[in-house]
């Protein structure tokens, strides 16, 4: 027999999850190895099937032999998506959308991968290993597996009164545990109800964060599989429990100002139209957005979709508004700066990067989601765009470029317009890195080699959390905005870009030698 103190050692030497993962708690109690608080808790872990033993591994690896693990993973034919899908899982459960740093880096992940589809050959892990190395830094700050915020639910009972209402009760309650419950019924019923049921609980209170996570989660479905489409969403539920005790009045509000917009304009129970837009209408509307009050604004997206307007073109006028605000943002104040931000920045959590993705997810959860939700999520889009433009703060008059920033390009080709960029960007000359892409834009350049030019600082630069992810935001925004306006959404990115250099990403320097690839 074992003694305890040995069983002790061996735990701890080996890991708990990877020797979960490898024996099982059955396994373990047979040999004498799990004290029965331990054999209780193993069977309260939240487990992931064949992806266990990896998830675990990156939880528990030391950061200081995790690339070069990864490298050896990747040398060995594991997929980058791999890596991503047990990043993703490891997250989640750790975290469980309750940590600042955690559930944004889960937000990068999926950009991540997606970024390494751009890369040039044999620098496509770059953006994932970047991403996977803030992930089991920031797990291992967390406690690791000691800390980890969720665990397995009970199978679910069919009709344990799982409704949409129920489980916005449940949330507005602080119910976490009947919450999950009543999601994980709704989801074990149909994956896209439970995303549904979700979204009231999501517009009760409009943020950015509360906004991007539940999105972020169900495009990772793509990734992880969905069959874990129940840990993903449990993230947004968890964020939305622990921001009730916030609950204001302002709440309610918003609540009723959107309920009294689906009535006046008769958006309750029907269907989305099918009315095409014309190019000027998508840039009035989003003229209107960028300049009016949030109330008005909101009434101005519900007259739209009342007209039957599709609801992709309220969509792109949101998201042009949100690209409008990054270009009027006059940066971070001195009194606010930090290592990572300096006065004058505007990549991180600014105004405008902030409504970007903000913007961004309610234009996708819109096309994801069904019934009221397809014009709720683009009313309180439209609302919360303008309410980021009216928060305090300081914008300027008017967008960059300037007529002094334009007046001094003279690069007429691509290839001399991208030398300057790189230069613009690497002396953080924003408003001349916006006259750049915007000239670029009006000779109707190849937006694949500009895009190419920025997404290499958006791997290289750390940039505060959010380079990952706004730049995707920004790819997506462009490839789903018609061309007569889309340059914005470029021009906006390289403002960021120029912002965001000069603070190299943590591990990139490693990562770019365990792969062999040059500065």
């Amino acid at each position: 027999m074992i003694r305890e103190q040995s069983r002790r050692g061996f735990l701890a030497d080996v890991g708990r999850g990877t020797l979960l993962a490898t024996l099982g708690p059955a396994m373990l109690t047979d040999l004498g190895l799990a004290p029965k608080a331990f054999a209780e808790e193993l069977e309260s872990t939240l487990r992931f099937g064949d992806m266990e033993s990896l998830v675990c591994e990156l939880q528990e690896t030391p950061v200081e032999r995790l690339q070069s693990t990864l490298a050896t993973k990747l040398r060995g034919g594991l997929p980058l998506k791999t890596l991503v899908a047990a990043g993703a899982l490891a997250n989640a459960r750790t975290f469980g959308g309750e940590d600042y740093i955690g559930f944004h880096t889960f937000m990068a992940l999926g950009p991540a991968l997606k970024m390494s589809a751009l890369m040039p050959k044999g620098s496509e892990a770059l953006p994932v290993f970047k991403v996977l190395y803030r992930n089991s830094n920031r797990i291992q700050e967390f406690g690791g597996r000691e800390s980890e915020i969720l665990h397995a639910l009970s199978t679910p009972e069919p009709g344990n009164g799982a409704t949409t209402a129920a489980l916005h009760e449940a949330i507005i309650a602080k119910d976490t545990n009947r919450a999950e419950q009543i999601l994980a019924s709704l989801v074990a019923v149909d994956r896209r109800s439970g995303l549904d049921a979700l979204i009231p609980a999501v517009q009760d209170a409009p943020e950015v964060h509360r906004t991007v996570l539940p999105y972020r989660a169900w495009d990772m479905q793509e990734i992880v599989g969905t069959e874990h489409a129940l840990t993903l969403l449990r993230q947004s539920l968890r964020y939305c429990v622990r921001l009730e005790p916030n609950r204001t009045a302002d709440w309610d509000e918003h609540g009723k100002m959107l309920v009294s917009l689906l009535d006046e304009y008769h958006l309750a129970g029907k269907d989305p139209g099918t009315k095409s837009a014309e190019d000027a209408f998508v840039a009035h509307l989003s003229e209107t957005f960028a300049t009016a009050s949030p109330i008005d604004a909101a009434r101005a997206a519900a007259n739209a979709l009342g007209e039957g307007y599709q609801p992709a073109a309220i969509g792109e006028a949101i998201s042009l508004a949100a690209s409008l605000l990054v270009l009027r943002d006059a940066g971070r104040l001195p009194q606010n700066e930090d290592r990572l931000k300096p006065a004058g920045c505007v990549h991180g959590d600014s105004v405008g990067v902030h409504a970007s993705d903000a913007a961004n997810a309610w234009r996708n959860l819109a096309a994801i989601s069904s019934g009221r939700n397809v014009f709720a999520c683009l009313i309180i889009g439209a609302w919360q765009v303008a309410r980021d433009r009216n928060q305090p703060g300081n914008l300027l008059s008017s967008p960059l470029p300037s007529k002094y920033h334009l007046d001094r390009l003279t690069a007429t080709d691509a290839d001399g317009l991208l030398v300057q960029l790189d230069d613009a960007i690497q002396n953080n000359l924003q408003g001349h890195a916006t006259a750049i892409a915007q000239r670029y834009g009006q000779l109707s350049l190849s937006h694949d080699r500009l895009f190419a030019t920025m997404l290499k600082y958006a791997v290289s630069e750390d940039g505060a959390l959010h380079a990952e992810k706004y730049f995707h935001t920004v790819w997506d925004d462009f490839h789903a905005t018609r061309p007569s306006v889309r340059w914005q959404h470029l021009t906006s990115l390289a403002r960021v870009t120029a912002s965001e250099f000069g603070k190299p990403a943590a591990g990139q320097l490693e990562a770019r030698g365990l792969l062999g690839v040059g500065l």
